[in-house]
């Protein structure tokens, strides 16, 4: 399932707890997605779902390009280009393919991750074929201009600011990621670094495209109502003409190499109060350990009631705010907790509490209700976010993508739910170890520690 579901739990206000009312063996199972999916001879990867229960069309078109595909000292272009795509084609002025989405009832945007770029756009369905021109002409004809090259790179280093450099703890992931990997390049955040965005030049940029917005790099997902004999024409008149790209996409990404001893840093910060952040290095998602990794996150931080939350913010009174992630993407990442310190506490007080609730999963385990209620949480979460053509457009593509198998859009359900206690106690054995742990303490700068 889509990444941005799976950390769903660290995000959900309270109020959305999970209902435990039946054993989780009785759990409603979701309908199976229905899909047809083939290639192109110019290698463009095409997934079609038919839903006629509205009369809309959701079509995602994902470049498997994301910030791990940059070079040391180039970071950022993947997301630059997110903006870039929106400035013009041969065929379409800038800014015009989302007016013209806009103009006709529909949504379009973009978004960018580690290993993807997205561009999606949800419209009435007597539009697809406009809407399948214009991105095919965006695909084909993109114009990157110096001209505008320069004005994009200066708004996303005002996004930066804004979202990163701006906001307290905004750079607490940056830092995490920075301390946690050595060669691999998830070190750096998907934003880029200023000093990387204000080095790029037009023709580093122009090189980037040639490389990576091909057909061969891309999948193309629709979800609505169509036909698709029809939309399969449609495609294929309007992407089969695309050429391929002059050289095989490269994917040299270099491996992390495994750590050996625990690993610890003290960084100082312009924040008010200090953070202590523990991490492990984990696997990949869609690896078997993954699934009981998810399960084990949910336990820790879904909710106020999860084990981390309960424990440093209300038993014990050592953090204002307390929580974590399993960040499980195409390549293996980071398990990671943050506490941000009481006034009064210290971080040595905060980083043993940490520590101690990861222990508790090697040696106490969780019980059958903390499993149960964690998956009933998935099966909430899974199930609610397939309701909309976007939605099931999301679970799709990334199962073909990141899995490169599309058949996990529908089984991982059934892998969630046939998780046992004993999986999430071999996990964290496997993983929350001395030897592969990272520890942070982030202190005000000039403050005691």
């Amino acid at each position: 399932m889509p990444f941005s579901t799976r950390v769903a739990c660290f995000v959900l206000a309270a109020s959305v707890a999970a209902v435990s009312l039946t054993p989780v063996q009785a759990a409603v199972r979701p309908p199976k997605l229905p899909y047809q999916i083939t290639t192109l001879p110019n290698g463009l990867r095409v997934i079609l779902s038919e839903d006629h229960s509205t009369p809309i069309v959701n079509v995602q078109l994902w470049y498997h390009v994301g910030s791990k595909n940059e070079r040391p000292g180039r970071t950022g272009f993947a997301h630059l280009f997110e903006h870039m795509m929106f400035k013009g084609s041969k065929n379409m002025e800038p800014e015009a393919h989302t007016s013209i989405v806009s103009s006709i009832g529909g949504r379009a945007n973009a978004y960018t991750t580690e290993d993807t770029t997205v561009f999606w756009q949800t419209f009435p369905a007597h539009y697809l074929p406009m809407v399948l021109w214009m991105e095919a002409d965006r695909m084909a004809t993109l114009r990157v201009e110096d001209e505008s090259f320069r004005r994009e790179r200066e708004v996303v280093k005002e996004e930066r600011r804004m979202r990163v450099e701006n906001q307290p703890y905004g750079r607490l992931q940056e830092i995490i990621l920075d301390h946690s990997f050595t060669v691999h390049p998830y070190k750096h955040p998907t934003i880029g670094s200023m000093a990387d965005l204000e080095a790029a030049s037009i023709e580093d940029v122009r090189e980037f495209h040639r490389t990576f917005y091909v057909p061969e790099n891309a999948t193309l997902t629709i979800v609505g109502d169509f036909e698709p004999a029809q939309a399969l024409q449609m495609v294929t008149q309007y992407f089969g003409r695309v050429p391929k790209a002059a050289r095989p996409v490269p994917r040299d990404i270099p491996r992390e190499p495994p750590m050996t001893q625990e690993r610890r840093a003290v960084v100082e910060e312009a924040w008010p109060l200090p953070a202590v952040v523990v991490a492990y290095h984990i696997t990949y998602d869609g690896h078997p350990d993954s699934y009981p990794l998810h399960i084990t996150a949910k336990i820790l931080s879904d909710g106020q009631s999860a084990r981390i939350p309960r424990e440093l913010i209300y038993n014990k009174r050592l953090a204002l705010s307390a929580f974590g992630s399993g960040n499980l993407i195409e390549d293996p990442n980071l398990f990671y907790a943050v506490a941000i310190v009481q006034p009064g506490k210290t971080v040595k007080e905060a980083e043993a509490a940490l520590i101690a609730e990861f222990e508790k999963l090697k040696t106490e385990g969780v019980t059958e209700q903390e499993l149960q209620r964690a998956q009933n949480q998935f099966a909430r979460d899974y199930m609610l976010s397939r309701e909309t053509n976007e939605e099931k457009a999301m679970h799709l593509a990334h199962a073909a993508v990141i899995h490169n198998d599309i058949t996990t859009a529908d089984g991982e359900f059934d892998i969630f739910m046939n998780t046992k206690v004993s999986d999430v106690q071999r996990v964290a054995r496997t993983y929350f170890n001395a030897s592969n742990r990272i520890v942070l303490h982030i202190m005000p700068k000039g403050g005691t520690r």
